[in-house]
């Protein structure tokens, strides 16, 4: 694509392909629109990748049932689980490719209204949820189409966001992850109280997200340009840290790749730190509702309440985290990073050795712990992504850390996870995950030894 926007062959190989940019307003009419599209376009981020967790984690929670009803064993259901969660790493990484070259307005509302259709097959067609095969294959279509929700995300803060305000930006976005996780737990609980059966878990929320889908389409826009705006470096007068888009120009989009994301060290560690950090998100919050069951003691509908109480403590966590690494670190993002790492091990202990026959409140105060510290991490490793590259591959960078984490953190979540509970039992299970929050420090720590360099060559720089 080039600066006048996107040629007809582009369009061929893309139908998603960015838009041309408009012809610029004129001042008074680019101070009236500017904001509020910057609201706008947010909002409709904001709206649209929460829905998109409304249909993804759907498996885990009605998990108790698909066992009881259908035989599933614990292996099976990682089985599936892993399936949606490396389809999707794959998904983003490959998807952000196409993102960085697409129009935002339509690539979220489309991937997000096509696992629409990949659940409701699932919650209309008996035969598919009777069958760990056939679920694991549709839930890898689903996993494909939920790739399409994180890079336009991510190209919209880039496009609409400068970097001084990012970091709160992007901290605040990030609560999507929550209010979605938590609305997929009610809703799936709604479900299945309201019309019987576990299938009601996949096509009820299903229906909610089409219409979120023409939400997030009447909000969105896919960069100021588009719409006759200048960029946000020159609105905001605050430039980019990381931009090359001149010495790429010559390139094709596979040696800019390699150039800013493969061959790039820090990337390549913020990917190894996601994949240990996707190990414990996940490696607790998907077998949230089994524990609870098989440990505890708890009912279905309390082990979805530990599942949803994960995700909401995620809310204040995640702000909290981007306060800290702003105010308190002064913007550097991995000292933050690590200190909540820290005690996501400790909440971690507690979860796991508290008496079993003790109350359920104790198991429900650790999960709101790891929830509320654990996506201060995964926000701060995408925001490093974002930050530390030019804006032309910014979703491409944050997509690579995205596929080692779903599809090798993943992995060890939900599959490595199941294996582990059947062969080892739970308490050499959570051994391995406080072995994981160490090895993500240790790999936040190389990303902390770039950054600070790269922030010293910055204020070596002399301004022009």
């Amino acid at each position: 694509m080039t600066a006048a926007g996107p040629t007809a062959a582009t369009r061929r190989r893309n139908p998603l392909a960015a838009p041309h940019p408009a012809p610029r307003l004129p001042d008074d009419e680019v101070a009236r629109r500017y904001p509020r599209l910057r609201v706008q376009v947010f909002a409709g981020i904001f709206i649209g990748y929460a829905a998109y967790y409304l249909i993804r984690n759907n498996v885990p929670l009605v998990a108790t049932l698909l066992r009881d009803e259908q035989g599933f064993s614990a292996v099976g259901l990682g089985i599936i689980t892993n399936a949606v969660l490396v389809a999707y790493g794959l998904s983003k990484f490959l998807s952000a490719m196409v993102s960085d070259r697409s129009d935002a307005r339509l690539f979220l509302p489309v991937g997000l209204a096509l696992s629409a259709v990949a659940n409701l097959v699932v919650g209309l067609v008996p035969a598919v949820s009777a069958s760990v095969a056939l679920l694991a294959v549709v839930m890898v279509v689903n996993g494909w189409f939920q790739g399409m929700g994180w890079p336009p995300s991510g190209r919209v803060l880039v496009h609409w966001f400068s970097t001084g305000e990012r970091g709160r930006r992007t901290a605040l976005w990030n609560v999507a992850h929550n209010v979605g996780g938590a609305g997929s737990g009610a809703l799936a609980g709604l479900a299945v109280a309201w019309f019987g059966g576990y299938r009601a878990a996949f096509w009820f929320p299903a229906l909610v997200c089409l219409v979120l889908a023409v939400v997030a389409y009447v909000l969105l826009r896919d960069r100021p340009e588009a719409v006759g705006l200048p960029r946000i470096e020159e609105h905001r007068s605050d430039p980019a840290p990381v931009d090359t888009e001149a010495e790429d120009a010559g390139l094709s989009s596979w040696q800019v790749v390699r150039r800013h994301v493969l061959r790039n060290r820090t990337m390549v560690n913020l990917a190894l730190a996601n994949v240990f950090v996707y190990m414990l998100r996940y490696g607790v919050l998907v077998w949230a509702p089994v524990y609870l069951a098989d440990v505890r003691g708890a009912s279905l509908g309390e082990g979805i309440a530990g599942f949803s109480l994960f995700e909401l403590a995620g809310i204040p966590g995640t702000l909290l985290c981007g306060w800290v690494s702003d105010r308190v670190f002064r913007g550097r993002r991995t000292p933050a990073g690590v200190l909540f790492l820290g005690g996501v091990a400790a909440a971690v202990a507690v979860y796991w050795l508290s008496p079993v026959d003790g109350p359920l409140w104790v198991s429900y105060a650790a999960l709101v712990v790891i929830g509320g510290l654990i996506y201060g991490p995964v926000m701060l490793i995408g925001l490093q992504a974002l930050d530390l590259s030019p804006r032309h591959v910014a979703g491409t960078a944050a997509g690579f850390t995205g596929l080692f984490g779903y599809v090798l953190g993943a992995t060890l979540a939900s599959t490595g996870i199941g294996l582990s509970v059947t062969a080892f039992g739970w308490d050499t299970t959570f051994v391995l995950i406080l072995v994981g929050v160490a090895v993500a420090v240790g790999f936040l720590l190389l990303v902390g030894r770039d950054e600070t360099a790269l922030r010293a060559r910055r204020a070596a720089t002399p301004t022009t």
